[in-house]
């Protein structure tokens, strides 16, 4: 989601709500281009993060504190001199422009009353904050920009501030129907892109639940629609702004299989129209609303973050995964070649047999001979190598059969420990792919080591620190399911938390998830199997598919072989059902 004109507008609002009329108390400057200002209001004190890494810019309230350089940069050495202390006047947004006015009456050295303003330009690589005067004069910024960086504006001390218009967009709080029409007809490209390339502040996923609210592809190109229409979207497009401008925001958080796929300060009706269901690509849509934007945001990237550095950390796990995987693919289709080619050996048993039994009629220096088979009663043609008698050419042929036979008896025990291994490597795979924090990564590294995957490093002495712990859920009838997100879990669930009265489940055939659902002596209401069964479809390899065979029984059926890898277990007597993989409706606890 882009940091757009509208999430700004509800973070001004937001701020105005919360610091008109508050003192700035406190000025940091933790990195090169980012502030942490804390201010003083009458109900405590609050943060703001004000950040223009060009990457990622950034400006919302938070509780965290970062840790400052001993001593202060020059911008901020700046800010403290002129404004530390200073009263916040004013917050506003010029237009939709994602751009921060903040004015503050402070006085000066003279005892005079001076007004200042501290300005956050968040628009990606040309993002900066600068502090102008009460003419817009340029006194200083946290970076600086001269006209060899930019022909359109310098950004220096002593230069007149304004904001350039490059991109020729409209106005979206003051375009009329017929300048909103002839815009978009004048675009040539789909109707989404038409919409926020024409128009200051739209981001790519506005423009889309615009074109949603109003009914029409957004994929289609300007042209394949008539006048009609784009009024009709002109409507859709006047409402949405008539509630920013009248400050009516709905902040959220849209997670598609729990993962954070957008934010918005507005309601996104394309997306919740899916909550708790499969959109189109068959995933889980959940809404998370909040009263703040400035929690959307913190939280938002928060979790953004942790996803894709799990992802990070887990990336060398998932290189050896796949080698060793794709390894004993190839030596389990080997296998199960040679298995198919001992096929054979009874065909050699029989000629070896019948050889002996009708030998005696067969002409010497004959490449073939046909016999009566007894097993089959029907003619069958034995071939002959010429050079050696018949007695020599029933041995050959015994000889290949017990050959055949001594390869079928090793391979099949190959085959069966290359498959198990196989399985074994696809459950951590499905442990990575489950895996939320370090912790779980740290858990599965340990699994690979125990399992000889991995070799410890020599700086690594005995196991590593484990804190990882099961998730847990509550079912609607108020009993306790434990779900295993690896293999080290499963097995302590499975053999050490749950009792032989309690109950297991799993997907059928596939790696997953060992489910125990505590009964604590009760029986199970309907609904509680079910829920069980959704945890054990959802946290598994099936996850994707419409519906998952889910196999539960009660725990003390449940067996582990001698010598198998970490959660193996067979069990012989259960029971099945089918269920879809949605566990939307089930209450987490915890760090779920």
């Amino acid at each position: 989601m882009a940091f757009d004109g509208i999430t700004v507008s509800a973070l001004t609002k937001e701020l105005s709500e919360r610091l008109i009329g508050s003192r700035i108390y406190k000025i940091q400057q933790p990195e090169s281009d980012e502030l942490i200002i804390t201010f003083k209001t009458k109900s405590g004190q609050y943060k703001l993060l004000v950040s223009v890494d060009p990457t990622l810019p950034l400006v919302y309230i938070t509780n965290d504190n970062k840790p400052s350089p001993m001593n202060a940069p020059n911008f901020c050495m700046l800010l403290r001199k002129h404004i530390l202390n200073g009263r916040i006047v004013s917050i506003t947004q010029p237009s939709l422009e994602r751009i921060i006015r903040m004015e503050i009456e402070h006085m000066d050295e003279m005892g005079d009353m001076r007004h200042k303003v501290l300005i956050a330009e968040l628009m990606g690589k040309y993002s900066n904050i600068i502090f102008v005067d009460e003419n817009d004069i340029i006194i200083d910024s946290i970076k600086h920009v001269n006209s060899f960086v930019s022909s359109v504006r310098e950004v220096l001390p002593q230069r007149e501030y304004f904001i350039p218009n490059t991109v020729n967009k409209l106005d979206p709080f003051n375009t009329t129907m017929d300048e909103f029409v002839g815009k978009i007809k004048k675009m040539p490209m789909a109707l989404s892109k038409a919409l926020f390339s024409s128009f200051t502040g739209i981001s790519s996923v506005i423009s889309e639940e615009i074109c949603y609210r109003a009914g029409l592809d957004s994929s289609v190109p300007t042209e394949g629609f008539d006048d009609s229409e784009l009024c009709k979207l002109y409507s859709c497009f006047s409402k949405l702004m008539s509630d920013v401008k009248d400050g009516n925001f709905s902040p959220c958080i849209i997670y598609e299989d729990d993962i954070p796929k957008e934010f918005s300060a507005v309601s996104l009706q394309e997306y919740e129209n899916y909550e708790s269901k499969e959109n189109a690509s068959g995933k889980i849509i959940k809404i998370e609303k909040y009263d703040s934007i400035s929690t959307v945001i913190s939280e938002y990237y928060a979790k953004k973050a942790s996803v894709t550095r799990i992802r990070q950390k887990s990336s060398d796990l998932r290189r050896i995964l796949s080698t060793l995987i794709e390894r004993n693919v190839k030596k389990y289709d080997i296998q199960l070649k040679q298995l198919k080619d001992t096929e054979k050996m009874d065909k050699y048993k029989v000629y070896g047999e019948l050889i002996n039994t009708y030998g005696y009629s067969v002409e010497k220096g004959a490449k073939s001979f046909e016999a009566d088979n007894y097993y089959t009663g029907e003619k069958i043609v034995i071939p002959l190598d010429d050079t050696i008698s018949p007695l020599e050419n029933a041995k050959k042929y015994f000889d290949k059969y017990q050959k055949l036979k001594r390869t079928k008896e090793a391979v099949t025990y190959q085959a069966s420990e290359t498959k198990k291994e196989l399985e074994h490597l696809e459950s951590i795979k499905t442990s990575l792919d489950m895996a939320v924090f370090e912790d779980d990564l740290i858990q599965i590294k340990e699994e690979m080591i125990e399992s000889g995957y991995l070799r410890r490093k020599g700086r690594e002495k005995g196991k590593s620190k484990i804190v990882s712990r099961p998730l847990h859920y509550i079912s609607s009838d108020g009993f306790d399911m434990y779900v295993g997100k690896n293999n080290i879990q499963n097995e302590e669930l499975t053999f050490k938390v749950a009792n032989g009265s309690d109950y297991w489940f799993h997907a059928k055939k596939i790696p997953g998830s060992h489910v125990i659902v505590k009964t604590n002596g009760k029986e199970l209401p309907d609904r509680t199997y079910e829920e069980a069964a959704m945890l054990a479809a959802y946290y598994s390899k099936g996850r994707e598919q419409d519906k998952v065979e889910v196999d539960y029984v009660i725990r003390k059926e449940v067996k582990k072989p001698a010598g198998s890898p970490l959660g193996f277990v067979v069990y012989y007597t259960n029971y099945s059902m089918v269920i879809k993989p949605d566990i939307s409706g089930i209450k987490a606890i915890g760090d779920n």
